[in-house]
């Protein structure tokens, strides 16, 4: 049996992760959890599990997260934290050798290289639970990166994928937060419409990977059925296909390397219907935007990162328009972001500059 600790406990991954362990009891143990602001839920689900916890906007610090490890004893730990909060929970998780189920993808923009280097000095895994990741992992860990030429990444396209160039120009927030096909926390959805959110799985597919953008490709999909593709050097195409359902990819990551039985509901084949188009780049340019910073490397994946954040959290506020956090995130990143990264203070002090620079756009 598995002890899970869930990180982000009260958004959508870890309703989904503890959906799992309620429903697997013979195979996973809730030992643990964490919540940002949510102190109800949390203190609720702590009593109900009887498991330690810890509210993270009393106690951000790295100790009460390494002391939440210490009396929770896991032996895997979903990272369902959203945006750069969760890195620094992702760096302790390594450095005490448990196994990471990481769905927060700021941890792997931000800080793509350590962090690998860091699960590699340490012998654990990371195990993508981004469903276009885990498809990708579950691809290339069967077929074998050498036999691979292209990683493919499918995107819904989001609820403005038929807007013209016009109407995007007056998209409301309201608008914004209702994505067609996944239920998902304001920032993701946000990110899911401008194409960002693809725009960030680009970048963590090249540090996760290993690969270069050439061997990237984005194609829309939107009925989110194919989570990606890959292409081998013969030129054959191999997809991983399941419903738009996010614990397929947590209990995918909850019980590797086996391959046991689920509970949830098989993929039905008949009367589907798959459509796949190409991205608007010049519609929705922050894609765009992340295979540059893939080409440049150093401090841009960091700065494209922090940018967005603070744009959308300035479109939320109703502070900026929608075509307004693409302008933002542009002139951020046509700043020089050229300078190496060598250590975990190297990102902390990138990403506080490039909000700044945000925030003074604003």
């Amino acid at each position: 049996m598995k002890r899970v600790l869930v990180l982000g406990c009260t958004g959508s991954i870890g309703k989904n992760a503890i959906n799992i362990i309620e429903n697997m009891p013979e195979h996973f143990q809730l030992c643990g959890i964490q919540a940002h602001s949510n102190k109800d839920e949390l203190e609720k689900l702590s009593k109900e599990y009887n498991c330690p916890s810890l509210l993270t906007s009393i106690n951000n610090s790295e100790e009460a997260f390494k002391d939440l490890i210490e009396k929770s004893k896991p032996d895997i730990v979903v990272n369902g934290i959203a945006g750069a909060a969760g890195l620094i929970p992702s760096k302790i998780v390594l450095e005490s050798k448990i196994d990471l189920a990481l769905a927060n993808k700021e941890t792997i923009v931000m800080a793509g290289s350590l962090i690998k280097d860091l699960a590699a000095k340490n012998n654990t895994k990371i195990l993508p639970v981004d469903s276009e990741h885990s498809a990708i992992f579950n691809l290339v860990e069967r077929i074998g990166k050498n036999n691979i030429s292209k990683i493919i990444i499918t995107a819904s396209g989001g609820p403005f994928r038929t807007f013209s160039s016009e109407e995007l120009n007056n998209v409301t927030l309201e608008q914004a937060l209702k994505h067609p096909t996944w239920q998902m926390g304001k920032k993701i959805t946000i990110d899911s419409s401008t194409l960002a959110n693809k725009g960030l799985e680009v970048i963590e597919a090249s540090f996760l990977f290993d690969v270069e953008a050439d061997q990237i490709e984005v194609v829309v999909h939107p009925q989110s059925l194919i989570h990606s593709l890959v292409r081998t050097n013969d030129g054959m195409l191999y997809a991983q296909i399941s419903d738009p359902d996010m614990k397929h990819p947590i209990f995918n990551a909850l019980t590797w390397p086996d391959n046991i039985n689920s509970y949830l509901k098989p993929f039905d084949l008949f009367d589907q219907t798959m459509n796949f188009y190409k991205p608007r780049i010049n519609d929705f340019p922050l894609l765009g935007y992340a295979f540059e910073c893939v080409r440049q490397k150093n401090a841009y994946p960091i700065a494209f990162n922090a940018a967005n954040e603070v744009a959308v959290q300035g479109f939320i506020n109703k502070s900026i328009s929608y075509p307004a956090i693409s302008r933002i995130v542009r002139a951020v990143l046509d700043k020089n972001w050229n300078n190496k990264i060598s250590d975990f203070k190297d990102v902390l002090e990138a990403d506080k500059l490039a909000r700044e620079y945000a925030l003074e756009m604003i």
